[in-house]
């Protein structure tokens, strides 16, 4: 039959075609198909004959048509065909499926619909017939019966559509229908039907097909809907995401039979869509727009959605067109700043933990996709090479003032940027771990950043650079000529850069003996510079070398205060081998290092102050730099014993026109001296072995024995030197500005320090001998007279560093030795030679100044000067027993005690204080991680706990309550014996050890209980101790709970003592606070606590902010939105509620004009803008939900109607009048100096203007708030506006008793004209005047 319907076909007689095909009964078509085709043979023939045999026009011709197309799918989908056969068939299909009318059309459509939903679709081949019936049926204009009615072609499609959206999809079809509905044309509504049901699949779909099926969305993205593919992408992978980690951090029981996600599929799979969006954006940039829109706006609501792992990866591959990557970066930037500062504000108020419990971190985010970026995504890296380097940048620390950098302020409001910065270095470090490929870019980056930058700080990049060479150390071998280049360039880069950038890149330089050799020849260059700043680098660099280079048979030392870790292991081994080259290269680099000992002060001073470090490290180098400092000292040394002064100060200062210069620190030099020599004494000595040679040892013993008679001779000599015999006494000029003055200021800090180097040598060699110590007491008078001398002239001069000592040459390890000597001491055999040293007063003050200069060098910079100043570790066991001695220093000792019999200056005490002061900041900045350690140090009851066992709040505790006991001492004292200064540092002391506390714990609350205790009960007028106890009180109630009943009980205070603006007004007495009293109340207590109720003021802001979020937040957990919603509003109306009784007390008190009317009149403004943030929430919420103004809310209106706004305007009236009345008292002054008093006035009225100027705008906050309240009220059918009194207080207002005033005076002129009503009119005139003028004098 096919043959003869194909021999028709070809004969072109349609009629003859139309017999034989109706011939056929109903399955026979079909079968007939399905043979042929089935045979491969002529199948497109056939079908082609059978259309032209069944004609559109004949009804039968369309049932004919039918039938085939209903039998040529389900032929098609069941994968017996060949792949050609198929495309030939359905392309034929598709060609006559146009000729089709609208009902066959319809019908064939709908048949479509069911397979679909039956399932039964396979290989999807046939949807591209579908995709052009549905296009055709769209077209047909004829009414198609759709139920009981009718409808035309486009909404029968549109019926189809939504039809098939809400039916079931076999998972394995569902990329197929996506890529159909490309070629269908579909209405907004209906291409976002097909989108959302596309998403919903996604989660029923195989992990591997789900890149295919979002390059088919993105594809269809194209036609619109561009937001929700990109939502429902990020959504899908977020919550694939969270599982993984659930999964990960909950290991699966055996009962569960649920598949575990593989971590490196999900990955890869991930990695694979956002190239698929990331090539979909390349082709159309408003993708891109459309995404970074999205985000934004998601962040707004939740960043947690927002800004997840997957999406952070998708921004940073985008952001390498650069045409989108400032937009990005400047997003990723505020978000991780905004999310710092969040969780910042958080950290500082328990009242919003309590709101707001969980804080989304998004630097955590940013570290994992860096983590997840390990695999294979290298579309990732360059996005975040550039997003580090972009945040290392924008949040680098600061210059102060002053040119040091500003890096251990850990200040609050730097925080934010500060971990900006690191978390900009962690990226650089973590990737650069990750991805071998791009971290020779890195590297280049930062070492251009070094070089570049070298006008502002670039620690951090330096700082990093050290990381990178530790993490991956012979990376850097690879890099070398990188390295190499940079050293050319160190003879133009700032001191500190180029010993840091030394440090960081030293182990390569024990690895790689070409840049060692580059090095050594531009080190080599520097130190014949003309610029001193390139000579210092050559003597940092060759400093550096010596030190790292160590000579066979030096000792191991463990004092080393640079970890390398991995790398230091395979320096040592070339070390080893190389040992007889490296004893070369050290004594050439000395021989060079001599030559430096002829240069600027500068440039010794360096090679002094490392020559110490150099012998600790490479001890075979000891007879080499002792020879080396020995032919230096002896330039200046008189051998004559009975010859003063001993040394020739002459010999170390230059002059050069009329300048003079130091040329030779000579002090430095003895402190060099000394220290080597004390080490070279207690470290080789002893590990001289009998295979040294003898000669060698006369040899060495030679110098020491020089150094020690050299030493003796000194001391003997200065302590019988008198100030004359160095040019120096009470009648010498010290004026800096002449030549005599400078020279004389030179040779008394240098006479200092030799007497300073000489009290620590001594002390160390006298071994307890009375007769050293008595030494060291004489060296110490020859110090203080110098040291008084200068302080005196410098006062005279009134010079700036009047107050300051000099630069101490103390060791700080000598200073903690010392300090344990002369106080803590009680061996026997000491007592008689200590008791020399004790017995100077002076002496005693001097070792506790020096521990506090020392500390507080520490605490600005990180380091102190000499031995060990830049050794963490040593720094912190020298604290700990510092800190032991001043400690018991000042609880065992009464300061009223000591005080008798004090001449002038600080107390001991008092020094004791500040510098435990410093050493808490100290430890909270620089050693945070070893607080534990230290406070167990401070305890020695406690000395063998483990380092586990450690309760930080219990023993910081014990510390607060010794402080405790001093501060109740103090206040609790006679007026006379009480100590401002000293009660100023208790109170800090407490407050900086109240951050040791677990806000939580039991102490926590007894500190708070006794604070409160403290200001109830202490009626302290001293201002800064009742400011100081007032910021310790709030700062630690706020950790608590929420300050405002506290701050209305101190309003209620500050009422009571400053009086009512209504003299008439009587208050009543009742005082909460003793701390609050006339003298303190304003402006300290006032200011303090309008402060803090700004401060409440911010967090209900941020709480409104949130509630807005909250509420424009449409997703499926409702309930838990509203539940959340609820909680905020309660919280933030209870916290307004009790502001506004803060205020009312406020808005009533005669506060004097100044800054307490001004801070008053801002925080008013401020209160009123926030209700009105809370009044247009509501309205919103009012907008989007039909819920009632709750009456919590109307409560909080009418108590500001009520207790607030009558009460501003009656305080603006207040205001101006004081100010008219200083304007008035001004105005008088004036007619009677006039010359002399128009400035004063000019700054009176000055002074008026700028203080009224909150006042219109606190009446502009007022009426902006009662116009949203009438939005309101209309909104909810409540009327608010009932509670609100219409104000009074404008530009034009008529004061009615002033009114009255006037009118009495002109009536009562009137009536002394008529005799008759005159003994009347005078009777009532008293009554009727006493008012005005009770409000005149009030105002006075």
């Amino acid at each position: 039959m096919a043959q003869r319907i194909l021999q028709l076909a070809a004969e072109e007689s349609p009629e003859r075609l139309q017999e034989a095909l109706q011939g056929l009964a109903e399955g026979e078509l079909g079968e007939m198909v399905t043979r042929q085709a089935l045979r491969g043979r002529e199948t497109a023939a056939l079908l082609r004959g059978i259309f032209r045999g069944s004609p559109c026009s004949q009804p039968s011709g369309v049932l004919r048509r039918l039938q085939v197309y209903k039998h040529c799918v389900p032929l098609v989908e069941s994968g017996d065909l060949h792949v050609g056969k198929v495309s030939e068939i359905i392309g034929l299909l598709m060609l006559e499926a146009r000729q089709l009318p609208g009902h066959a059309l319809a019908e064939l459509a709908t048949s479509f619909v069911e397979v679909i939903k039956g399932g039964s679709l396979s290989n999807g081949k046939s949807l591209e017939l579908l995709s052009t019936v549905l296009t055709a049926l769209s077209n047909s204009k004829e009414s198609l019966a759709y139920g009981k009615g009718e409808l035309n072609g486009e909404e029968f499609k549109k019926q189809l559509i939504n039809t098939l959206c809400s039916s079931k999809w076999d998972p394995q079809c569902v990329i197929h229908l996506a890529n159909m509905f490309r070629d269908i044309p579909l209405s907004g509504e209906e291409l976002q039907f097909v989108v959302e049901k596309v998403l919903r699949m996604f989660s029923k779909l195989d992990l591997q097909e789900i890149p295919p099926l979002v390059y088919q969305l993105l594809l269809l993205s194209a036609k619109g809907s561009k937001k929700t593919v990109l939502e429902g992408i990020i959504s899908f992978f977020n919550q694939l995401d969270k599982k993984q980690k659930e999964e990960q951090r909950v290991p699966q029981s055996a009962d569960l039979e649920v598949a575990t996600l593989p971590l490196d599929q999900l990955r890869h799979v991930e990695g694979t869509v956002i190239l698929h969006i990331v090539s979909a954006i390349n082709l159309d940039q408003d993708i891109g727009e459309e995404l970074i829109k999205h985000l934004k706006t998601e962040q707004q609501k939740d960043p947690g959605k927002a800004l997840c792992p997957f999406s952070v990866a998708l921004l940073l591959s985008i952001a390498v067109k650069h045409r989108l990557q400032e937009q990005i970066f400047d997003f990723l930037k505020t978000s991780i700043t905004r999310s710092c500062k969040d969780l910042q504000f958080l950290q500082a108020s328990k009242f919003l933990q309590d709101l707001c419990p969980q804080q989304y971190d998004v630097t955590a985010v940013i570290l994992e996709v860096v983590k997840n970026s390990a695999f294979g995504w290298d579309h990732v890296t360059q996005g975040l090479v550039d997003l580090g380097f972009s945040l290392m940048e924008s949040y680098e620390p600061k210059k102060s003032f002053g040119g040091k950098t500003a890096e251990t302020n850990l200040g609050l409001s730097k925080m934010p940027a500060q971990q900006a910065c690191k978390l900009g270095a962690s990226i650089l470090l973590e990737t650069f771990k990750v991805h071998e490929p791009i971290r020779s870019d890195i590297l280049e980056q930062v070492l251009n950043r070094v070089l570049t930058k070298a006008a502002s700080p670039v620690s951090h990049f330096i700082d990093l650079l050290s990381n990178i060479v530790v993490s991956a150390p012979l990376v850097l071998q690879n890099s070398s000529s990188r390295v190499t280049e940079t050293f050319d360039n160190l003879s133009f880069l700032p001191i500190d850069t180029v010993q840091g950038l030394l440090r960081a890149v030293q182990p390569l330089l024990k690895v790689s003996m070409s840049v060692r050799d580059s090095l050594i020849l531009v080190l080599q260059k520097a130190i014949f510079s003309r610029q001193l700043d390139a000579r210092k680098a050559a003597v940092a660099g060759f400093l550096l070398l010596l030190r790292n280079f160590k000579i066979l048979g030096s000792l191991t030392s463990s004092q080393c205060s640079q970890a390398i870790g991995a790398t230091q292991v395979q320096a040592d081994v070339h070390a080893c081998y190389n040992s007889a080259a490296n004893e070369a290269f050290c004594l050439e680099i000395l021989g060079s290092l001599r030559r430096c000992l002829s240069q600027q002060a500068d440039v010794r001073l360096m090679l002094y102050e490392g020559f110490y470090d150099v012998l600790r490290r490479n001890s075979q180098l000891a007879s080499s730099i002792m020879e080396t400092l020995l032919s230096q000292i002896k330039q200046y040394y008189l051998p004559q014993p009975d010859l003063l002064p001993p040394l020739k100060l002459e010999g170390c200062i230059m002059a050069q026109g009329d300048q003079i210069f130091l040329q030779e620190p000579l002090a430095h030099l003895l402190c060099c001296i000394q220290h080597c020599l004390a080490w070279y004494k207690s470290t080789v000595h002893l590990c001289k072995g009998a295979e040294d040679e003898e000669e060698e040892e006369e040899e060495e013993v030679g110098f020491e024995q020089n150094f020690e008679e050299m030493l003796e001779s000194v001391t003997r000599r200065m302590i019988k030197s008198e100030l004359e015999d160095f040019e120096l006494d009470k009648s010498a000029d010290f004026s800096p500005s002449s030549g005599v003055g400078v020279k004389n200021n030179i040779y008394a800090i240098q006479v200092m320090g030799i007497c300073e180097v000489l009290i620590e040598y001594n002390f160390n060699t006298g071994n307890f001998s009375k007769n050293k110590f008595e030494d060291v007491l004489g060296l110490f008078t020859c110090y203080n007279k110098l040291s008084e001398i200068l302080k005196e002239k410098a006062g005279k001069n009134k010079s700036t560093l009047g107050n300051k000592i000099a630069r101490s040459f103390l060791s700080m390890a000598f200073v903690s030795t010392l300090l344990t000597a002369l106080f803590r001491d009680n061996a026997q055999s000491h007592e008689e030679s200590l008791a020399v040293l004790r017995s100077s007063t002076e002496f005693l003050r001097y070792a506790v100044s020096v521990a506090l200069q020392k500390v507080q060098q520490l605490e600005e910079t990180g380091q102190t000067d000499g031995p060990d100043g830049q050794n963490p570790d040593k720094m912190f066991q020298n604290l700990c027993k510092i800190t032991r001695v001043l400690l018991w220093r000042y609880t065992s000792i009464p300061t009223a005690v000591e005080e008798s019999g004090k001449k002038k200056g600080k107390s001991i005490s008092l020094l004791c204080l500040e510098g435990l002061l410093r050493i808490f900041n100290t430890m909270q900045q620089l050693y945070t991680a070893r607080i534990p350690q230290f406070l167990q140090a401070l305890d020695i009851t406690d000395g063998d706990a483990e380092e586990a066992d450690i309760n930080v709040t219990e023993k910081a505790a014990f510390q607060i309550r010794q402080f405790q006991r001093s501060l109740v001492n103090q206040l609790s004292s006679s007026e006379d014996d009480f100590n401002s200064k000293e009660t100023q540092l208790l109170i800090t002391i407490l407050s900086t050890l109240s951050k040791l506390l677990d806000p939580g714990s039991q102490q926590f609350l007894q500190f708070l209980t006794w604070t409160v205790k403290i200001c109830k009960e202490n009626a302290l007028e001293d201002l800064s101790c009742c400011k100081g106890l007032l910021t310790l009180l709030f700062s630690l109630h706020v950790l608590y709970k929420s300050p405002v009943s506290l701050l209305r009980e101190l309003a209620q205070d500050i009422h009571a003592c400053l009086g009512d603006i209504d003299q008439d007004v009587e208050i009543e007495s009742r005082s909460h606070f003793a701390i609050v009293n006339v003298k303190t109340a304003a402006p300290t207590v006032c200011l303090l606590v309008l402060g803090q109720a700004d401060k409440v003021l911010e967090e209900v802001d941020w709480l409104i902010k949130r509630l807005t979020i909250l509420g424009s937040d449409t997703s499926e957990d409702s309930t838990q939105a509203s539940n959340q919603t609820q909680a905020l509003e309660k919280g933030v109306i209870l916290q307004l509620g009790t502001l506004l009784t803060v205020f009312h007390e406020l808005v009533q008190t005669a506060l004097p004009a100044g800054s307490c009317v001004d801070s008053l009149l801002r925080s008013l403004s401020k209160t009123y803008t926030i209700l009105t943030s809370l009044i247009k929430h509501y309205i919103q919420a009012c907008r989007s939900t039909s819920n009632a103004v709750p009456g919590r809310l109307e409560k909080l209106v009418k108590l500001s109607g009520s207790h607030l706004t009558p009460q501003c305007y009656s305080f603006i009236t207040y205001v101006q009048n004081i100010h008219s009345e200083s304007l008035s008292f001004a105005e008088e002054k004036k007619k009677k100096k006039k010359e002399d008093e128009t400035a004063a006035v000019s700054t009176v009225m000055a002074k008026v203007l700028r203080e009224t100027k909150p006042i219109p705008n606190l009446i502009f906050a007022i009426e902006q708030y009662e116009k949203f309240l009438i939005h309101l009220s209309k909104k909810s059918k409540v009327n608010l506006m009932q509670y609100m009194k219409l104000s009074t207080s404008r530009d034009f207002r008529i004061n009615a008793s002033m009114l009255d005033s006037v009118l009495q005076e002109h009536s009562t002129e009137d009536a002394e004209n008529e005799p008759d009503n005159n003994q009347s009119s005078t009777a009532e005139q008293p009554d009727e005047n006493q008012e005005p003028q009770k409000k005149r004098r009030r105002k006075k």
